[in-house]
């Protein structure tokens, strides 16, 4: 977060008056340094004011983020029928692609 605030010439406060966040130095520091997790809302500014992807500007919040939701698709499939009807042929699908496998016809 800290060098796509350096490549703007931004200072911690001007950022936190964009955020409107309050109390705005020492929470966009705690941003910077990763040991706060920013609101949806917060995160969603970050992307305007740095036209970047949340990806990118929270790389390992999103990657832990991804995990989670693999193993979670990963828990449903393993639940799902082998015989399936129409609709849920479109969920496992949705599933196989949220855990990365190659689609089965």
């Amino acid at each position: 977060m800290r060098k796509y605030r350096k490549r703007s010439a931004l200072c911690q406060k001007e950022v936190a008056i964009l955020l409107g966040v309050k109390n705005g130095g020492a929470k966009i520091s705690r941003y910077e340094q990763l040991s706060r997790t920013p609101s949806l809302q917060t995160a969603l500014g970050y992307e305007v004011i740095f036209q970047q992807p949340f990806s990118e500007l929270f790389p390992g919040l999103h990657q832990e983020i991804q995990a989670q939701v693999r193993e979670r698709a990963k828990q449903l499939l393993a639940k799902e029928s082998k015989q399936a009807s129409p609709v849920e042929r479109r969920k496992l699908q949705t599933l196989r692609v949220i855990v990365g496998e190659q689609i089965k016809n």
